[in-house]
């Protein structure tokens, strides 16, 4: 593909924005307050539009167009699950959370279960979770550099990761917060721009290219001879008899082989030839249509991704900890109906994209960088300077995910980890920042990128199977025990670190995981839940004895007075404690 000139100066418009706002607002962080919550001050709509910039990350950006494009309505699941779990976290968790008084997510446990070994635990999944979920995102980077240009894709993990280490070493939650809030709109302008122009020009001028109509009995067809270079190795499948050209030689593939095709191969299709797609994906535009039409398997698969995306959105340590940064109990629940509106708002595009991208850019599906789409499909469909400016648009706002989920990650990471690992001051939490900024970047250009949803589908299921459990039994179940939230909590994330293990080995080694080990949530989860309630009934005297008082806290209406920040008297200076006692919350 040609290079676009009009994507690069997009995303140095991005990248420019961001360091001037984030330099801006650091200006006024300089406590530890400031750093971690943003004193909490942040009213509930800034707020809103800060969670949706940081939760719409390059799995929703570009991962939900993806997997429409590979997987049809199946796909569907993700984005109402995105959305979906804000639902429940408004219902259970948001209020009670945010009048605990705790800093972050590791310090709610202890407040709630006093355990400070139960603490080191937690802190250690944080950790976990944050970089699992931070890698794809640095990953997407390098492939939307590649896609739109010349460029090696480390290049993009490197630019992000820089980008965002400098604004959260200068301010904290306090400048992340305006950046991240400014970016959810030009997101949300970078996919409803193209979206709209796109679905006018495919109503008014049908352009020529589609790969067949989506109510087609058959596969996507090339409509011209194309060629197809493959960048990574695949496993291809076909639907139906296809001819394919490899240099000199031609073949016939058949249906039922996987075949395998090596980086830097170019293959050949005729005009009118059906579209192969990677070992995995949907062949026909019937199977498309058509949920779970993989059979059982493909029905239990759903129901894990359910579970993966509505329960782990209220484990996700950088969405709870945005939470804290609100005055109140009632702020936060507030907060939380603003979201659910933004992102229902939002999703509506991707979705759309993905299903204009299996006519127009079908050959993503046998180089399998589906996640392209987004990126690719302006071009396609307005050859010339109007689709490079689509495209260039769409670019932006791609950059603008990379950087606002990286920012979110790395503070409530680094965070955590200058709280219960150093001594919480603001030197050390830049240092974590720096620490911990370093650990996905290097990860992110040594594994291999695969579909954006599907990588955080997992961090997802290991929230799910972590905390989730710990914040919906700690909030409602007065007889919650430190040693039954610690069993909980290790023995669900054990279960989905080995199937990440067992996940990854399998890309490398021909993609033989059953779906259990791809989307674990479904097992995972209820075993959480269980082994959590079991420990803890077994060891009823481990209940802290100031049990009273804090389920008074967690659920008396803010007006009471109960509500008590536990960071005020735990971190930062003397002088700090004294200015920020007397402090108001703005409304």
């Amino acid at each position: 593909m040609e290079s676009n000139p009009w994507a690069l100066i997009g995303m140095l418009l991005v990248a420019a924005m961001t360091f001037y706002v984030g330099h801006r607002s650091s200006r006024f962080a300089n406590s530890t307050h400031d750093f971690l919550v943003a004193r909490r001050t942040v009213r509930s709509r800034r707020n809103a539009a800060a969670i949706s910039g940081e939760y719409l990350s390059a799995a929703s950006f570009l991962g939900v167009a993806g997997i429409v494009l590979k997987e049809g309505v199946d796909a569907l699941w993700y984005p109402i699950g995105f959305t979906a779990g804000y639902l429940a976290l408004m219902l259970f968790v948001a209020a009670p959370l945010r009048r605990s008084g705790a800093y972050t997510l590791p310090d709610f446990l202890e407040a709630r279960l006093g355990s400070v070994t139960l603490r080191k635990v937690a802190t250690m999944f944080v950790c976990i979770i944050g970089i699992l979920y931070m890698v794809p995102q640095l990953q997407a980077a390098g492939l939307a550099l590649t896609t739109l240009m010349p460029a090696p894709a480390w290049l993009g993990a490197v630019v992000v990761t820089g980008i965002v280490m400098v604004n959260v070493i200068a301010g904290g939650m306090r400048a992340v917060t305006v950046v991240q809030a400014l970016q959810y709109w030009l997101k949300l302008f970078a996919l409803a721009a193209p979206t709209f122009v796109l679905c006018a020009v495919f109503f008014v001028a049908r352009p020529d290219g589609s790969a067949g109509e989506l109510g087609a009995p058959t596969a996507p067809t090339f409509p011209e001879e194309t060629s197809v270079s493959i960048h990574t190795n695949v496993g291809l499948t076909v639907g139906s008899e296809t001819l394919v050209r490899d240099g000199d030689q031609q073949m016939v593939w058949v249906p039922g082989d996987v075949y395998r095709v090596s980086a830097g191969t170019t293959l050949r299709f005729p005009a009118g030839a059906p579209v192969p797609v990677v070992s995995g994906a949907t062949e026909d535009n019937p199977s498309w249509l058509r949920p779970a039409s993989g059979g059982a398997e493909d029905l239990l698969s759903t129901y894990s991704v359910i579970f993966a995306t509505f329960l782990g959105t209220m484990g996700l340590p950088h969405v709870l900890v945005r939470f804290y940064t609100n005055p109140d109990g009632k702020a936060a629940r507030r907060t939380t109906v603003h979201v659910l509106l933004l992102l229902g708002l939002f999703y509506l595009f991707p979705t759309l994209l993905g299903a204009l991208s299996r006519m127009y850019v079908p050959e993503l599906l046998v180089t399998g960088r589906t996640d392209a789409a987004v990126l690719l499909l302006p071009s396609a469909m307005l050859p010339g300077l109007a689709g490079q400016v689509l495209g260039a648009v769409a670019a932006a706002g791609a950059f603008a995910a990379f950087l606002s989920t990286s920012s979110g990650l790395l503070v409530s990471v680094a965070g955590v980890v200058s709280t219960d690992v150093l001594h919480g001051r603001v030197r050390d939490f830049r240092v974590a920042a720096a620490l911990v900024a370093l650990i996905p970047m290097g990860l992110a250009v040594g594994l291999h990128t695969e579909d954006l949803s599907l990588s955080v589908g997992l961090s997802f299921a290991l929230a799910a199977s972590t905390f989730c459990p710990q914040l919906l039994l700690g909030i409602w179940w007065r007889r919650l025990t430190w040693a039954g939230a610690m069993a909980g909590m290790i023995a669900g994330g054990t279960l989905v670190v080995i199937a990440l293990v067992g996940n990854t080995v399998s890309k490398y080694t021909g993609n033989w995981a059953p779906w259990f080990v791809e989307q674990p949530a479904l097992i995972t989860v209820p075993v959480a839940f269980l082994v959590t309630v079991l420990v803890s009934l077994g060891t009823s005297r481990g209940m802290p004895g100031d049990l009273n008082a804090v389920m008074l806290r967690l659920h008396a209406p803010d007006p009471l007075g109960f509500m008590r920040d536990r960071a005020v008297a735990r971190f930062g200076r003397a002088e700090e404690r004294v200015r920020l006692s007397r402090g108001r919350h703005r409304k």
